[in-house]
């Protein structure tokens, strides 16, 4: 019986943690519309703090975009 006990407390205890460290710090996400002469790498200057790049990897990785263009209209995910 105790082992039962401990087993269910120790599962709801990872739940639980899994489930904050999804949590804390993320910000939300906000849809983009391409501008004319807009890049990844000049929406990621104004909407990243940090190493453009990171942005730029982001932006890719959320958006699914295999290269680095976007056209006018387009309709982005900033993460």
């Amino acid at each position: 019986m105790f082992g039962k006990l401990l087993a269910l407390v120790l599962l709801a205890t990872v739940v639980f943690a899994v489930a904050a460290h999804q949590s804390v710090g993320r910000a939300p996400e906000r849809p983009y519309v391409v501008k004319s002469y807009d890049t990844l790498w000049t929406i990621a200057t104004s909407h990243y703090a940090g190493d453009p790049r990171e942005g730029v990897w982001r932006l890719q990785r959320r958006n699914r975009l295999e290269g680095t263009t976007i056209v006018p209209g387009q309709r982005l995910v900033l993460p």
